[in-house]
């Protein structure tokens, strides 16, 4: 037999979050760059690891298309400049 009285009780928590409108930075395939300039621009803009980079690049070629990063429209606009400037079409969508 337990001796200890059982103690119920009701906690209401409210828990705040805050909201974030997440984004995907898009880098699309074209006829003009290399898969060498591809793998290195998501290497050096968005911190892939090689192997990473490589296979987003492969994505780009044969679907047209490949998600590179996630994150919030101030974040991503940098880095969609940054692919800009080398040459390579992407959009932040």
């Amino acid at each position: 037999m337990n001796s200890k009285p059982q103690i119920e009780y009701d906690e209401d928590v409210l828990l705040l979050e805050e909201t974030t409108d997440v984004r995907d930075l898009v880098v699309y395939n074209d006829d003009v760059n290399t898969f060498d300039h591809v793998i290195r621009t998501l290497i050096d803009v968005c911190g892939h690891e090689p192997e990473q980079a490589e296979q987003c690049t492969l994505l780009i070629h044969y679907k047209g298309q490949c998600t590179v990063k996630h994150g919030t429209y101030d974040e991503l606009a940098a880095l969609c400049t940054a692919i800009h400037d080398r040459g390579i079409s992407a959009d932040v969508i």
